[in-house]
C-alpha cells in the first residue's frame, strides 16, 4: 500500500542564480556556484568564507561510504530537483511524496554568519527566489521564508513581506541577529510573536542554525559525538520559549522544531514538569501558570524522518504535533525509500494516528488544500 504523504521538512539546494537579485552592495559577496578541485560542486559563501560541498549536502540515495566532504561530486551528478521545480516534482513522485515543505540549504549556514547586514541581503534574495520556485506547482512545492532579525521591528516587517510573497512559514535563526534585544524569551521580542500568531505563520527552528561559534567547544570526545548533540540547540530554544512564558503570552503561536527527531520529547516534557514542580521557587520561570508539558503539547511541532522511536511513543505526547519528513535531498534523507521506511515503522500504528503524522498534521498547520484521492 502506498501511503499519502507530505514531507514537513525537505530542502532546495540553492543555485548560484538564487542570489543574483541581491542588494547591489553585497553583489560581489553573494553566494555563488563553483567547482572545487577536491569536492566538486560547491557553493562559495562571502568570497570564500565558507565552501559548501553539495555532493555531501545533497547525498540522498547515495551509499554511506560516499558521504564525505572531500568525495568529488560534479554538478551533473546532483539531484536537479534541488533547483529545478519540474525535476523536483519527478523526484517527489519517485519517493511517493505528494507535497513538500521546502527549507533552504545554503540559508541554514547563513543563519550563522556574523554579518547581519550580509545575512539580511542574502535572505531577501532567497525569499524572492523560493517564491518563484514554488509558483511552478504551488499545491506541491511549499516554500518558507527567512529573516535575519536585525531588529524586532524589521523582523515584524519581514514576516509581513514573507506572507505577501505567498510563503507559508518562516525559518528563524537559532540566535537573533540583534543580540542587544536579548534572547527570544525577552519581552522585547513580543511584537514578533504577536505578528507571527496574527499572520498565522508558523516559525521554524532548524538544526544547525544556532551559531556553533557561541559554544566552546561545540562538542567533546570523538567527532561522531557531535552528531548526537545536533538536536540540543533546538531543545534549548524550546526551553527558552516555554520557561520564558512566550506561549503563555501568545497561546496561538506555533513553533516547529525541525529535523531534531521526536522520540526524546516525552522524557523532555517529564523532566521539564519535574523542574517546574520541584524547583520553580529558585529556578525562575516567568509567569508560568501551567506545566511546561502543556505548552509543549499544544504549541510545539516536531519534524523527523528516520525516527522509529517517535512512532512508538505517540501515546506519551500529542501525536497531532508530530510531522514526518523525508529531508530530501540531504544526507539523512529517506529518499527514495520513504514508502518502505514508513511501512516498516508505522506497521503497528493506528491508521488514523499514522495518517495524522505522515500528512494531516502538516496540512493543517500550513493550511494546505491537500488530501489523498479517494
Amino acid at each position: 500500500m502506498t501511503l499519502y504523504t507530505i514531507s514537513a521538512d525537505s530542502h532546495v539546494t540553492e543555485p548560484g542564480e538564487c542570489y543574483l537579485d541581491i542588494d547591489p552592495r553585497f553583489r560581489d559577496r553573494a553566494p555563488r556556484a563553483d567547482t572545487d578541485d577536491q569536492m566538486g560542486a560547491v557553493i562559495v559563501i562571502d568570497e570564500g568564507r565558507a565552501r559548501i560541498p553539495y555532493g555531501m549536502i545533497a547525498a540522498a540515495g547515495r551509499p554511506a561510504e560516499s558521504i564525505h566532504p572531500y568525495n568529488y561530486v560534479p554538478w551533473e551528478e546532483l539531484h536537479p530537483g534541488g533547483w529545478d521545480p519540474v525535476a523536483r516534482l519527478d523526484e517527489q513522485d519517485q519517493d511517493g511524496v505528494s507535497v513538500e515543505i521546502l527549507y533552504p540549504s545554503v540559508g541554514m549556514l547563513l543563519c550563522n554568519h556574523p554579518d547581519v547586514d550580509y545575512k539580511k541581503a542574502c535572505f531577501d534574495a532567497y525569499n524572492r527566489w523560493i517564491a518563484e520556485f514554488q509558483s511552478h506547482a504551488p499545491e506541491r512545492l511549499i516554500g518558507l521564508g527567512q529573516t535575519a532579525l536585525r531588529s524586532v521591528e524589521e523582523g515584524v516587517e519581514d514576516l509581513r513581506r514573507i506572507k505577501d510573497l505567498g510563503l507559508r512559514g518562516v525559518m528563524m535563526p537559532g540566535f537573533a541577529g540583534c543580540h542587544d534585544e536579548g534572547d527570544y524569551d525577552d519581552p522585547r521580542w513580543d511584537p514578533l510573536w504577536d505578528a507571527a500568531a496574527d499572520l498565522e505563520l508558523p516559525l521554524s527552528f532548524h538544526i544547525l542554525t544556532n551559531n556553533d561559534n557561541l559554544v566552546t567547544p561545540p562538542y567533546r570526545g570523538p567527532k561522531m559525538n557531535s552528531f548526537l548533540g545536533i538536536i540540543r540547540g533546538c531543545q534549548d530554544i524550546i526551553g527558552t520559549l516555554i520557561f520564558g512564558g512566550v506561549f503563555e503570552r501568545y497561546p496561538t503561536l506555533k513553533v516547529v522544531c525541525v529535523e531534531a527527531d521526536a522520540g526524546w520529547a516525552p522524557h523532555w516534557m517529564y523532566r521539564a514538569d519535574h523542574a517546574f514542580d520541584r524547583h520553580r521557587n529558585w529556578l525562575t520561570a516567568r509567569s508560568m501558570t501551567r506545566p511546561p508539558s502543556e505548552a509543549f503539547r499544544e504549541n510545539v511541532y516536531l519534524t523527523f524522518q528516520d525516527d522509529w522511536v517517535a512512532f512508538h511513543v505517540t501515546g506519551l505526547l500529542n501525536h497531532e504535533r508530530l510531522m514526518w519528513a523525508n529531508d530530501h535531498p540531504h544526507s539523512d534523507a529517506t529518499w527514495p525509500d520513504s514508502q518502505r521506511v514508513l511501512a516498516e515503522q508505522t506497521a503497528e500504528l493506528d491508521p488514523a494516528v499514522r495518517d495524522d503524522i505522515v500528512w494531516r498534521n502538516c496540512a493543517r498547520l500550513y493550511q494546505l488544500d491537500a488530501a489523498p484521492v479517494s
